[in-house]
């Protein structure tokens, strides 16, 4: 695969920071409780942001990851919910509490849209390039 056209400047700029901003969700990642998957989730982003930079990625390609992504977070959409329902939100932010579960299943839920998002902006690429 390969570009009919170059994507512009200022998209190829936006590839690369959202290539390394997911490779640095990657590398924090490394001391948690269960790295691989975690690694593997961000270190795909990454990739997939680097390469829209060289090639255009296959649309069904794209909404399979989105989709494991989405799929995944449907897995953490239960304690999303809990964490909305309770007062202080700020927790979020702070420090790992194993008393509370909802607020590590909050941040992987989010982290998963995130990522999604940043995958399903590749998208904008392949509806103007076709090859």
């Amino acid at each position: 695969m390969t570009y009919s056209c170059k994507p512009s400047k200022r998209r190829r700029i936006i590839n690369v920071i959202l290539c390394v901003l997911f490779a640095l969700f990657a590398f924090v990642q490394l001391n948690d409780p269960d790295p691989v998957k975690w690694v593997v989730i961000y270190a795909s982003a990454s990739i997939v942001s680097l390469l829209s930079n060289y090639i255009v990625l296959p649309k069904a390609f794209i909404y399979a990851v989105v989709i494991g992504y989405l799929i995944f977070a449907g897995v953490h959409l239960s304690y999303f919910l809990d964490w909305l329902g309770i007062e202080e939100k700020s927790e979020l932010f702070g420090k790992m509490v194993y008393e509370k579960p909802h607020l590590e299943g909050t941040r992987e839920f989010l982290g998963l849209l995130i990522a999604a998002a940043g995958v399903l902006f590749q998208l904008r690429n392949t509806n103007k390039q076709l090859v």
